[in-house]
């Protein structure tokens, strides 16, 4: 996070800095050549700058380089006052002014992915302001060459018909009672989709949607993805072929809501669930994107969705013990399709033999209250493992860069890892290639046991039927932590101070006195399906949902509004 600032504060230095004295030198020194080529200098650092701080606005550099192309280019004709660079300079102003408005109103559009939609104004907007840099540049590059000053109004006229074609355009979207007619509403009535899965999360919470992706397209059912944050629009188009709509405002997302939609899923509580839940024509499905034992899975918000979809009986007890009162009705026991993948062991491995663990840190979360990551105390057990010959993979939570203190903590632990594999040659895996090269299922099924913290991930590894530890981070005693997280019975607890840390892997790795416990709770969280048609049942009660629906209701356009206040 601080090279990020820093790499900001320096970009923002180099664009003003170079504008700046751009304009002083070919304002006020007999070089303009020397001028044009600082001007040519602020272009690229301002188009460097937007690359690493995409939402920032630089009106002020740009006018500044702008103004100093012009006078250049007026001292490089020497031919005193000319109208053609005026009108340029007024034009250039406009552009100028005009960038930020445009981008705004750009940004209230949907954009879309996977779909032939042909909305021009809005990619206009968005961009118009890398094209006045490159406008800039041919005006650069004009004035050093002394080029006819009608040839670089027109240049200048063409750019500024366009933005104001599609300022426009725009305008008259905004001041439209309806959005019927708009491009993305008349494509995805085209396409015909049955339902939606609906997505709003903080950067790098993708793995919610595209571990969900290829169980939605089993279906065999038209569908598209409402996405509300637009950095998730390209890594979740790449995932499927199914159209993706980033959708910034509740007009936008009532322009994608069709009637043939039956049915929104939803694999969170992000807050701007509610914007679409306001939409009673459909059914609303909570698939959640884990199933653990954790504070944060038994959300009192679950209780606004028509039907929540569960891995077993262990998750509508959650709620219960948690005091969430939830009419049993709205819940369906599908399993957890994710886990078909992990392969069951019934046999354990031979004490004797080489063992590879899996280590999964959790992150530290929103709050204390649902802070279970072992970061702070996880190099003993690192350490105890490198000592009995283990092969670790090290897997952490996507979201661990965001706490300074748990990146500093993993990168100590892959610097241990790194040190043992050069000197012992076992196979250690973390980084990119346990998080991106591996899934979760391929860790699980690499491994012949588990630490983990209180997650989702021990959740499914019981469906390896393998032994795991998990760690006890908090200031529960006794048998009071089992009782608040009730999976950790099927497993060995670690303690935080770590004084069973030895007990622990020899259970663990060794004589697995839970074996027969492991394969109830088994059961219990993740249903009683076959094995070999484990994902069925997911796919045959989405399957009804959507062949079920719901009857046609009126939609209002306070709708979404409603359901929010």
């Amino acid at each position: 996070m601080r090279g990020v600032l820093i790499r900001k504060l320096v970009a923002r230095f180099l664009s003003v800095g170079l504008a700046l004295l751009a304009f002083l030198v070919c304002a006020l020194t007999a070089a303009p050549g020397w001028g044009l080529v600082l001007a040519a200098a602020a272009l690229g650092a301002i188009a460097l700058e937007r690359r690493i701080h995409t939402s920032v606005d630089t009106p002020a550099e740009t006018a500044l380089v702008a103004a100093a192309v012009l006078v250049a280019y007026s001292r490089q004709l020497d031919a005193g006052f000319e109208p053609a660079l005026a009108a340029m300079g007024l034009v250039l102003l406009g552009l100028v002014l005009l960038t930020g408005p445009l981008r705004q109103a750009g940004g209230l559009e949907p954009q879309t992915a996977n779909l032939p939609a042909r909305a021009w104004e809005p990619l206009v907007a968005t961009r118009l302001e890398t094209v006045l840099l490159g406008l800039l540049a041919v005006l650069t590059l004009a004035a050093a060459t002394s080029a006819p000053t009608l040839i670089a109004l027109v240049a200048t006229l063409l750019v500024a018909a366009v933005a104001g074609t599609a300022g426009l355009g725009l305008t008259r979207r905004r001041l439209r009672p309806t959005t019927a007619d708009g491009a993305v509403r008349q494509a995805v009535q085209t396409h015909q989709p049955e339902f939606l899965l609906h997505f709003s999360a903080p950067p790098g919470s993708e793995y919610q949607v595209t571990m969900w992706l290829p169980y939605l397209e089993r279906l065999n059912r038209k569908f598209l993805v409402v996405l509300r944050e637009p950095q998730f629009l390209a890594p979740i188009a790449a995932a499927t072929t199914a159209p993706v709509i980033y959708c910034p405002t509740l007009r936008s997302l009532d322009e994608v809501l069709v009637p043939s939609l039956k049915v929104a899923f939803y694999v969170n509580h992000g807050a701007k669930n509610s914007h679409c839940i306001g939409f009673t024509q459909l059914t609303h499905i909570q698939l959640h994107h884990g199933d653990s034992d954790k504070a944060p899975s038994a959300n009192p918000v679950t209780a606004l969705f028509d039907r929540i979809f569960v891995a077993g009986e262990a998750a509508i007890e959650r709620y219960a013990r948690a005091g969430i009162n939830i009419p049993v009705e709205k819940f369906r026991v599908v399993g957890r399709p994710q886990v078909e993948s992990i392969q069951v062991r019934h046999q354990s491995v031979p004490s004797d033999a080489p063992a590879t663990v899996l280590y999964t840190p959790t992150w530290t979360g929103h709050n204390a209250h649902a802070d279970y990551c072992s970061l702070a105390v996880a190099e003993p057990i690192l350490r105890q493992l490198l000592d009995r010959g283990v092969t670790v993979i090290l897997r952490a939570h996507p979201y661990t860069s965001q706490n300074p203190a748990s990146a500093r903590q993993l990168k100590r632990l892959t610097e241990l890892l790194a040190t043992d594999r050069e000197r012992s040659r076992r196979p250690h895996v973390w980084g990119s290639e346990a998080s991106r090269k591996l899934s979760l299922a391929e860790c699980m099924n690499r491994s012949d046991a588990l630490i983990s913290d209180v997650s989702g991930v021990i959740s499914d590894y019981l469906r390896s039927g393998k032994p795991f530890a998990v760690t006890d981070m908090t200031t529960i005693d006794g048998d009071a932590f089992a009782e608040q997280f009730p999976l950790a019975a099927a497993g060995y607890r670690l303690r935080r101070d770590m004084v069973n840390l030895d007990e622990v892997l020899d259970q663990l790795l060794g004589t697995d006195p839970l074996a027969a416990q492991r394969w109830a709770t088994r059961r219990h969280y993740l249903g009683d399906f076959p094995d070999d048609s484990y994902g069925a049942a997911f796919l045959n009660a989405a399957r009804q949902e959507l062949d079920r629906g719901k009857p046609p209701t009126a939609r209002s356009p306070r709708s979404v509004d409603a359901a929010i206040t």
